[in-house]
């Protein structure tokens, strides 16, 4: 038997797509000159509010992710029609739009395969892995030299050849990826791990920074540049993607980030080194990161040194500035070493150089900038 439901007048009907509920039941009524239908208002992917998306031809566009589903059928767009959500017989009954709720359509799902990077976080055996990120934005076509960039490589060198890590080293100015688009900010189920702009665009890049983090890496090691007193443009663009990441843990209760250390390289010719290291290590916590102790090297000149070609001049020659990261990288894979359950003396002494070696190599003037 028919139940039929009276969603209010059809002339109220005026945009293209509008939410409406029947009893408890979410739907979206379309309209299409002056065709009213009626489809649930659930998309199949992300649980989505298909009333709140838009038309686009016959095709009713979800807000979250863009699944299509036809505006009348609900079934998914062409070479996904099994992808269908249920759609409602409807009438216009003295001025008013009536909806059967029991003569919905199945919704159906097609089997999707899972995306590579939501297999389980499983760590294969073997030694402590290290992860270099490189964030400074450097032209690739007409490269000049980074201090970040070359102190990283000095880290990840040394700890390839003298702590027995594997190491791999990721430069963001080499991928090619999306900002984040603000998945979350409609909803905290919208923004999904895989990142969703991940899972919807197979062109996007920083699938790569995902792998490594998520899946490979024991240690990472992120090095930056100060622009403006705060971290790179690129490290701010790659970060707000990982938010999927920290966002699985409020709405899943999974944590993706288990016994993995987080250390700092930060270099600029400007000051507010205390400030940069302090929104990282913010950041890197609530994904679920840990810290050796002395968790950065930083080198700044102050405000006021203006010649640059100095900087780089002093980074360049500085064995201090050398052995610094090099001990930051040994602290980091002893604090991995014991995290993974496996410690093993460290090859080289931490304690060695002392603490302005190990923790913060600052030169020159201007508020902030006096060595500790």
């Amino acid at each position: 038997m028919a139940r039929w439901h009276d969603l209010g007048p059809a002339a109220s009907f005026t945009l293209p797509v509008t939410p409406r509920k029947a009893g408890k039941v979410p739907l979206a009524v379309t309209r299409q000159g002056e065709r009213l239908c009626v489809l649930s208002g659930v998309c199949n992917h992300a649980g989505g509010p298909l009333g709140e998306g838009a038309l686009e031809g016959e095709y009713l566009v979800c807000p979250w992710h863009a699944w299509k589903y036809h505006a009348c059928t609900g079934k998914g767009e062409p070479g996904f029609e099994a992808d269908a959500v249920p759609a409602y017989a409807s009438r216009v009954e003295d001025g008013r739009l009536l909806v059967d709720l029991d003569s919905a359509t199945p919704r159906t799902r097609a089997p999707h395969p899972k995306h590579p990077l939501a297999r389980p976080v499983e760590r294969a055996p073997g030694p402590v892995r290290v992860l270099g990120l490189s964030t400074t934005a450097m032209d690739l076509a007409h490269p000049r030299y980074s201090t970040s960039d070359a102190l990283l490589e000095v880290a990840t060198g040394f700890a390839a050849s003298s702590l027995g890590a594997e190491t791999r080293t990721l430069r963001l100015a080499e991928l090619r990826f999306r900002h984040c688009e603000g998945y979350y900010s409609k909803s905290a189920r919208a923004c999904t791990w895989p990142c969703s702009i991940t899972q919807m665009d197979p062109e996007d890049q920083l699938d790569r920074l995902y792998e490594g983090f998520v899946h490979w890496a024991d240690v990472l090691l992120v090095a930056t540049p100060i622009r403006w007193g705060a971290a790179s443009s690129l490290y701010y663009k790659a970060i707000e993607r990982m938010n999927c990441i920290q966002n699985q843990i409020t709405i899943a209760n999974r944590v993706l980030l288990r016994n993995k250390i987080a250390a700092f390289i930060v270099t600029g010719g400007q000051d507010n080194v205390q400030a940069v290291v302090g929104q990282m290590m913010t950041f890197f916590g609530e994904i679920g990161c840990q810290f050796p102790q002395f968790p950065f090297v930083a080198h700044s000149r102050g405000w006021s040194a203006e010649d640059m070609e100095r900087n780089v001049e002093h980074v360049r020659e500085s064995e201090e500035l050398r052995e610094g990261v090099r001990m930051l990288a040994a602290r980091a894979v002893h604090a991995a070493q014991v995290l993974l359950g496996h410690e093993a003396e460290a090859p080289h002494s931490i304690a060695r150089g002392g603490r302005k070696a190990h923790h913060l190599l600052v030169e020159g003037g201007g508020p902030g900038g006096d060595p500790p």
